[in-house]
């Protein structure tokens, strides 16, 4: 009798087999040429990314350019950045408020995610892959606390309908259910309302009649905050002072001359007072040393102590923030030219002099500071820039790439073209930077101290010289060579709208293809601006 056949035992079912792996991740640089080439599949004819744009994209906000991987394969992306709502009228100027696509004006301080692109491969098309792109974007949003995102779109199908339906009632009864447009109606299942139509703005895109679309969608979790938003001016008060050299007879003698101005300044309820530099060289009138100027820096630098412990005093008793100058400081065994920021809080930042003239290492034997700094203050992020250090213009650069807004400059000079260096570079570095410079020098004669004898200084506040900003690009300045202070109010939040929107934009239109600025610290490491 014939045995039976025993069926095939049956393979186990291997769960792996039938996964998929899709994954929404941030955009890398090592993606750009399937992005381009995904680009290309879905906007046929249409000009595609470059890689530079891509690589500023990355830069500016890698958090914003995302990207779906679907199998190890690049099938959909976005790409966004942070504005400011109040600083654009025209949604549909797509060219500027993407920075034709390098985003370079991208605010992190701004309340509006704004999505320049989205795209989904056509193979690909039918998962719900702008949905998850979309669902991205609001987790953006809830995660930099933004009050809305905005995208622009196309009505792709509207020109089946054209020839019944008006673009407002097409986009109606795409709203209402009735019609299915790939672009909108993917739109507003996701949240966003249409808030206008706007014709022309295409009119090679025959799909859409030349139709483009202006889209929101409100995040319910932000949050405003009270101390910035809504408020379009953001005014910093700063008081410059014209400090007298004259002959005094003891160290209360200069802090009496010192408090009268910080006084002053309190009086008028500055945030913001800056001394000359080295106006501390005044005490050399009753120390009288002996010995060569090298030797009576350093014994001014025995000075410092008390200098830093009356201006914390200062700076807590009146309630205001002062640069005080700078003076000497002797660290082991070498000189340094520093100065001085003490906050109101009672803290204290310290910015070295990183560029020495001639004459300060001849006659003092100063050496150069190796460090940058950008301060953290109450009032915004400020700089320090000390007399010669404002004559060269990769500092006030990288200041300004560290976030700076102001730049203070105490400077000491002897006669008319020493101080209009300094008034034309701080001016050169207003223009350049979108920043303020607040110049503070000293006047009058110090007999018989070396190197510190005759002065000359005109003390000013300077701005960008553009059209919202003062005349010359000059908000103050006092008479030339009397004892004085001069104070001004300076708008903060107008400085950022220039960097955006000024009749010329230096920041944004630098040429880092062609030059670049790299700065290295004490610490080593370089960085570049």
């Amino acid at each position: 009798m014939a045995s039976k056949k025993r069926p095939a035992r049956a393979k186990p079912i291997r769960i792996e087999d039938f996964e998929r792996e899709i994954i929404l991740r941030p955009l890398r640089i090592e993606d750009f040429d399937a992005l381009v080439e995904m680009q290309a599949s879905c906007f046929p004819g249409m000009a595609t990314w470059g890689r530079d744009q891509i690589e500023s994209q990355l830069e500016v906000f890698p958090a914003g350019q995302l990207a779906i991987e679907y199998e190890g394969e690049l099938v959909a992306s976005a790409s966004s950045l942070i504005v400011d709502f109040e600083d654009y009228s025209d949604w549909h100027a797509w060219k500027e408020i993407a920075d034709n696509g390098y985003i370079r004006n991208h605010d992190p301080r701004g309340d509006t995610l704004y999505g320049i692109e989205i795209m989904v491969h056509p193979d690909y098309r039918g998962l719900k892959l702008a949905r998850r792109l979309y669902g991205g974007r609001r987790e953006l949003a809830r995660r930099f606390n933004l009050a809305r995102s905005i995208v622009g779109g196309r009505i792709p199908s509207y020109h089946e309908w054209a020839d019944e339906l008006t673009a407002r009632e097409y986009a109606e009864r795409v709203i209402e259910g009735q019609i299915y447009d790939p672009v909108l109606t993917t739109q507003t299942a996701n949240g966003f309302v249409l808030k206008q139509l706007i014709p022309n703005y295409f009119p090679s895109d025959e799909a859409s009649r030349g139709y483009a679309t202006f889209l929101e969608w409100t995040n319910l979790d932000y949050h405003a905050d009270p101390k910035r938003r809504y408020q379009r001016v953001h005014n910093v008060r700063v008081a410059s002072v014209q400090y007298l050299m004259r002959t005094i007879s003891s160290l209360e003698d200069f802090e009496a001359q010192c408090v009268f101005f910080i006084d002053a300044a309190s009086d008028y309820k500055a945030d913001f007072v800056v001394f000359p530099e080295l106006f501390t060289t005044q005490m050399l009138s009753f120390l009288k040393p002996e010995d060569r100027p090298q030797d009576a820096a350093r014994e001014l630098a025995k000075i410092t102590p008390r200098y830093l412990e009356f201006f914390t005093r200062m700076a807590i008793q009146f309630n205001l923030n002062i640069v005080a100058g700078s003076q000497f400081v002797l660290e082991n065994e070498r000189l340094y030219n520093v100065s001085y920021l003490f906050h109101r809080d009672g803290g204290i930042d310290q910015q070295y002099k990183l560029h020495i003239t001639p004459a300060e290492r001849r006659w003092w034997g100063v050496s150069p500071g190796n460090d940058l700094e950008v301060f953290e203050t109450d009032r915004g992020k400020v700089a320090i820039l000390i007399c010669y250090d404002v004559e060269f213009p990769e500092l006030a650069r990288a200041a300004a790439a560290k976030g700076a807004q102001m730049l203070f400059v105490p400077f000491n000079t002897n006669d008319r073209d020493g101080y209009l260096r300094i008034r034309t570079c701080a001016q050169a570095r207003c223009i350049e930077n979108h920043v303020y410079a607040v110049v503070s020098g000293c006047t009058g004669n110090l007999p018989f101290v070396e190197n510190a004898d005759v002065h000359y200084a005109q003390s000013g506040i300077f701005t960008p010289q553009d059209v919202p900003f003062a005349r010359d690009g000059v908000a103050a300045e006092c008479t030339p060579n009397i004892e004085t202070l001069v104070v001004r109010d300076v708008d903060i939040e107008q400085l950022r709208r220039h960097r955006l929107r000024g009749t010329v934009q230096n920041w944004n239109d630098r040429r880092t293809d062609l030059y670049r600025v790299v700065f290295g610290g004490e610490d080593g490491k370089s960085w570049e601006v």
